[in-house]
């Protein structure tokens, strides 16, 4: 199923709706929806490089826009409609372990690394973060952060090495965001138990 619903979100780049589909996804992707917005937004921008920072700000509003309904979810209708979400893509028991270990500084940290490198998956970061009343102003202003920094620097490097990098995207960039996703949780670690 999960490679059914990539390869559908992947063949959206072909159409002229593509746009509104790159928004669609990267909403839902945030609150509910398995498949990352880059699915769509890499070939989009290898086709349309003059149009890869127009993508990148299309998915980082939307994306931000999905994530504060994401927290609206986890805020107001956990019960009702986050916790069968969780349960449907089989994050509820993470979801609880993160909820148990959740500080704000944990929880902040977590809302940048989850938009940076989907480390941990976004949709279950959101939720959270409405689900333990997490402040919505800095939700905002870290999910612009993340979530802007990530698609910002993929329409740099595909508008600076094009197609060459879409297969070190691909096959790389997750493990270099996770990488730095755990130096940052090592640094914030560290910094916390030093003082």
């Amino acid at each position: 199923m999960l490679r059914r619903l990539y390869d559908w979100t992947l063949s959206l780049a072909a159409r002229k709706s593509a746009e509104w589909w790159l928004a669609f996804i990267a909403f839902i992707e945030s609150s509910i929806f398995l498949v990352p917005a880059d699915v769509l937004y890499l070939p989009m921008a290898l086709s349309r490089p003059d149009r890869a920072y127009r993508y990148a700000i299309v998915a980082t509003v939307a994306s931000v826009l999905g994530g504060i309904a994401g927290w609206f979810l986890g805020h107001y209708a956990f019960e009702a409609v986050a916790k069968p979400v969780l349960e449907f893509y089989g994050k509820y028991d993470e979801f609880e372990a993160l909820k148990l270990a959740s500080g704000t500084g944990i929880i902040l940290l977590m809302l940048v690394t989850s938009g940076l490198s989907h480390l941990p998956p976004i949709k279950v970061v959101t939720i959270l973060a409405g689900v333990v009343g997490f402040p919505l102003g800095w939700f905002i202003v870290s999910a612009i952060i993340a979530r802007g920094a990530r698609f910002l620097f993929l329409a740099w490097l595909l508008r600076t090495y094009g197609e060459p990098i879409k297969h070190f995207i691909e096959k790389r960039l997750g493990l270099l965001a996770g990488i730095a996703a755990a130096a940052l949780i090592l640094l914030y670690l560290l910094v916390k138990y030093l003082h």
